[in-house]
């Protein structure tokens, strides 16, 4: 698979496992809404080859995002089409923010499950999400739209909570299986228990999880500004494969 053909891959698999509330195909790009909560579910994935005029495009996608009161935010790899594209928008104005790696694990390098005390779930459930509202700042306006989202996926899921050994949930994440990739994602640990190895055991059994349910390899998405989260992911074996940005206009 080529490289370009790799990254088209993962992006299409990581919007499969969040989600936008609505989306819109525009040529090869895809536009993606969902009353702002969060920028990957609320900006245009120029993933494909596109027709016709690419000021025109562009112009036609900055009217679908201001009719809806919502930030025009471009989320661009080295597959972005077409290839000046990137240098295209920061002529316009655009700012570059939110670089982020994706990384990649071969789920025949994992070591055995380690002990933990685990509650998970195959659909949302209601002590998991208020968790993670909670540790992860989602304000009360938000989380309805966060629960269509994940309502609306599709694939295999597994929403895992690690807790202490008096059942005192400590960090939780979400597990999401497709075409043999397990993708990682709202990993989050409560903050008065960050650097216990809680979220190392969650990540290791939710890898463990995607092994045992046919996933061969996994993915996640880590912002090159999380020093911490970096060096974790290093030390489980995961290695970057690309990365992704945004330009949002100014």
């Amino acid at each position: 698979m080529s490289d370009i053909a790799f990254i088209r891959k993962i992006e299409a698999l990581s919007m499969n496992a969040q989600p936008a509330l609505k989306t819109v195909k525009k040529g090869g790009w895809i536009l993606r809404f969902a009353n702002g909560y969060t920028k990957r579910a609320n900006s245009i994935h120029p993933l494909y080859p596109f027709y016709g005029e690419l000021e025109k495009n562009i112009e036609a996608c900055e009217q679908m995002y201001r009719r809806k009161n919502l930030p025009v935010v471009y989320k661009l790899t080295a597959a972005a089409c077409p290839r000046d594209l990137d240098s295209s928008l920061d002529a316009k104005g655009y700012d570059y923010i939110g670089e982020t790696s994706v990384q990649v694990l071969s789920l025949a390098k994992i070591g055995e499950k380690p002990e933990a005390y685990v509650e998970s779930c195959h659909r949302l459930d209601r002590k998991w999400f208020d968790h993670y509202c909670r540790w992860n700042h989602v304000c009360e306006a938000d989380q309805q739209t966060l629960k269509q989202m994940f309502n609306n996926i599709a694939a295999e899921t597994c929403y895992m909570l690690i807790t202490d050994k008096d059942g005192i949930p400590c960090a939780c994440g979400l597990g999401v299986i497709e075409d043999r990739y397990i993708g990682l994602f709202d990993i989050v640990t409560k903050k008065k228990e960050r650097k216990q190895g809680y979220g190392t055991q969650l990540i290791q059994r939710l890898l463990h999880w995607g092994k045992e349910n046919e996933a061969a390899f996994a993915y996640l998405q880590v912002v090159r500004e999380n020093k911490p989260a970096l060096a974790l992911y290093t030390k489980l074996g995961f290695e970057e494969m690309y990365a992704y940005w945004y330009r949002v206009k100014s």
